[in-house]
């Protein structure tokens, strides 16, 4: 007793359930196996193809791979695309998993539908990048001689260095060496110049312009091992070979790495300072396994900078190599302005080249915790839950990857309520299998 009067509560709740949504003209319906229905007309009926065959006393078509798929005339299953076959027994498919709408509750509730359709599908794939600095600007600086540094102008890594700036003192008694073997040749010079000038002119004279040119190598060797023009001339002025040497910078940068203190006895093999050119940076992306699938070089990418600015560019690289499950992308980005500092984040959009695929409307899929659905349209205002796979979304557009074939029609509005319709169809069953075996 406690058992019907718990169902015949739950029944009322299912008719306001059903009178809240659909109006004061709604009644639901279900075929009881042993008793005969009520005589009201319902807008909606909840029952399946088998029982419309059984009233109707015609033949029903199904597909062997999907039984839940009915119909009361021949055709092709929207799953799976496989013809239906003529059932010999109807009353051998008692599924109630679908609902049946008739015309007038059809347009009341507004329900459109819409076909599954081949579509170009292109994707907004969303995602982050670590600026880094370009490493074809890195630059590795290292002395051209042995010795120690006594005075290092090279602080912290961050430094901006101009080219030709003093990066550097270092005493190293092969450099004194060289600076004694060079005066020598200025001595020489001097010299030569001064006895002959006064013979004959300098310029007809094929040994001064010999000694000349040797002069001039010799002194190219020393700008070579970045010691200023300043240095040289100094020594060849004071005619005193310079003790502690002031390295110049080669070239301009930032300092990104520090490998050397004062004090330190380095060599040609010693990488000193590692510089590099932020003018020019690299932006990092990370992606996925199943996002790099969908991208390729040159496509095209906004990156938004921390200021609230778009910067767009194409993708330089995809890495064929994944680490920790993750890919890295590239692009390349001028940075004149010094706008992006390496180390820093910033939001990535890559706009994926369009791929042909199944696509529906994002508003006819409806999302659970059991997966996606959609209700599909069986014709003449039947209708069934069908769950699909879904990929990618672009726009109002939803990829489906399996559950669906082309021109199947779904409906794109009024689905949750013909979804909740379905569900007052399995618990009216429920009811009635509890009522059975009292």
């Amino acid at each position: 007793m406690a058992k019907k009067i718990a169902a015949g509560i739950a029944l009322l709740g299912i008719v306001i359930l059903a009178w809240y949504f659909f109006g004061q003209h709604i009644s639901i319906s279900w075929l009881d196996t042993q008793t005969t229905a009520q005589t009201a007309t319902p807008d909606i009926k909840i029952l399946s193809l088998s029982d419309i065959g059984k009233s109707k006393q015609e033949p029903i078509w199904i597909c062997p791979m999907h039984p839940e798929i009915m119909q009361n005339h021949s055709g092709t299953c929207p799953i799976c695309g496989m013809d239906l076959v003529q059932s010999k027994n109807p009353a051998a498919h008692n599924h109630d998993h679908g609902i049946h709408v008739d015309t007038a509750s059809i347009q009341k509730l507004g329900v459109r539908l819409e076909s599954v359709k081949k579509a170009p599908l292109s994707q907004e794939i969303r995602t982050y990048g670590n600026v880094i600095v370009d490493g074809d600007t890195l630059y590795n600086v290292h002395t051209k001689v042995d010795g120690w540094i006594k005075k290092l102008n090279i602080n912290s890594v961050g430094q901006q260095i101009r080219k030709g700036q003093i990066i550097y003192e270092i005493y190293s008694p092969d450099l004194i060496a060289q600076q004694k073997e060079y005066l020598r040749f200025v001595v020489r010079r001097d010299q030569t110049l001064k006895t002959i000038g006064d013979i004959s002119p300098l310029v007809e004279n094929p040994y001064v312009m010999d000694l000349l040119q040797e002069l001039s190598r010799e002194r190219t060797k020393f700008l070579h091992k970045d010691i200023g023009i300043e240095s040289v001339q100094q020594m060849e002025d004071s005619k005193q070979a310079i003790e502690v040497v002031k390295i110049l910078a080669g070239q301009a940068g930032v300092v990104t790495q520090i490998n050397a203190r004062e004090g330190n006895f380095v060599t040609p093999s010693t990488t000193l300072f590692t510089l590099a050119d932020v003018s020019k940076i690299w932006v990092d992306i990370t992606l996925f396994p199943d996002q790099a699938g969908r991208v390729q070089n040159g496509d095209a990418v906004t990156i938004k900078t921390p200021d609230g600015q778009e910067i767009k560019t194409k993708l330089d690289f995809v890495n064929p190599l994944a680490e920790n499950n993750k890919i890295n992308a590239r692009v390349t980005l001028d940075n004149t302005n010094l706008r992006l500092r390496p180390g820093s984040f910033v939001d990535v959009i890559i706009h994926a080249q369009p791929h042909e695929a199944l696509v529906l409307p994002r508003s006819s899929v409806i999302h659970t915790g059991q997966g996606d659905w959609v209700i599909l349209s069986r014709g003449e205002g039947h209708f069934l839950p069908v769950n699909i796979e879904t990929g990618i979304e672009s726009g109002d557009w939803i990829e489906v990857v399996d559950g669906l074939l082309e021109g199947a029609e779904v409906a794109v509005n009024g689905q949750f309520l013909l979804d909740a319709a379905s569900s007052l169809q399995d618990a009216a069953q429920r009811m009635q299998e509890s009522h059975k075996h009292q």
